[in-house]
């Protein structure tokens, strides 16, 4: 039986710095985090990647073991590193510093594809920073997207906009013509902002609609959600929340989202879904660790 969900991309292992030369080590990577997000929440999740042959594999696969996400689809590499990334705190918020050039997740090209795997989910989800981390992962992106595509298979997609690791030029070359294939959109305001040029919600709803996009589900911080289909769309607010850590936030929405989705097919209920468990997960530290149940999301919906 196929998966639900299925994950392309990049894991990483964090080490956040909870006070001056002391570090906690944990988990991260996008779509890792929505692997685990939907696998919390019920779906049957998997992730496709590649791993070092280090500790820090060994980690990340005890992990997804431990949380049920299916890694059948993850490949070794004895010749390069799982990534990390480091984040200190200051008066401005957080600080990323990352160490994933050259790594095994870097090396993905389009012959490690799992096409079977892919054939047989239900959905295919990968983002902007599967495609920036090198040419060949952007390749291996595309490649994916084309394999679910000649399958039927719907496909997932959050921009993620990390201009670190690319110019705005490139990303929007490789980002559009990736989501000018996918079913569903899961942009944030701010990084379609920049990628669009668009600045309204109801404006950027429309330029991924008219790309090709089946949904748009558009996150706007704390202003909430826009949804939107070719046939209507609709506002969602956002439940107040006891701010902590905003780190994956957006990666719990899309796993929320994608879960009830495939569930119900209607993308409203799937956005309220995911908005509740998106404001759920900002009330503790880290990418991983905050990531809600079932119980708690449809508690506080029916609240």
């Amino acid at each position: 039986m196929g998966l639900d969900l299925l994950c392309l991309g990049e894991p990483l292992v964090e080490f956040n710095e909870t006070e001056p030369g002391r570090w906690l080590e944990g988990f991260g990577g996008d779509v890792s985090n929505v692997a685990i997000a939907a696998a919390r929440l019920g779906a049957a999740s998997g992730i496709a990647t590649r791993l070092g042959a280090d500790s820090f594999g060994d980690a990340l696969t005890a992990l997804w073991a431990r949380e049920g996400v299916d890694a059948s689809a993850v490949a070794r590499d004895q010749e390069a590193q799982t990534g990390l990334y480091f984040v200190r705190h200051g008066p401005e918020g957080h600080a990323f510093e990352y160490r994933r050039a050259g790594s095994a997740a870097a090396r993905m090209t389009p012959a490690d594809l799992p096409l079977e795997t892919i054939r047989g989910a239900r959905c295919l989800h990968l983002s902007g920073i599967t495609q920036a981390i090198s040419e060949t992962a952007a390749e291996a992106g595309f490649a994916a997207i084309e394999a679910a595509r000649a399958a039927g298979v719907p496909v997932s997609y959050d921009p993620n906009l990390r201009l670190r690791l690319w110019p705005l030029e490139r990303a929007r070359e490789v980002i559009h013509a990736a989501m000018a294939k996918v079913d569903v959109a899961l942009p944030g305001l701010d990084d379609a902002r920049q990628l669009t040029g668009r600045e309204r919600p109801e404006a950027v709803c429309d330029f991924y609609l008219d790309l090709g996009a089946k949904v748009v589900a558009l996150t706007l911080g704390a202003e909430g959600v826009m949804v939107a289909t070719p046939e209507a769309r609709a506002s969602i607010p956002a439940r107040k929340a006891e701010a902590v850590d905003a780190t994956g936030a957006g990666d719990c929405f899309d796993g929320a989202f994608l879960t009830r989705w495939l569930e119900t097919g209607d993308a409203e209920t799937a956005a309220r879904f995911a908005s509740a468990a998106a404001s759920i997960s900002v009330e503790g530290w880290g990418a991983v660790a905050p990531l809600p149940r079932r119980a708690a999301v449809e508690a506080l919906l029916e609240g």
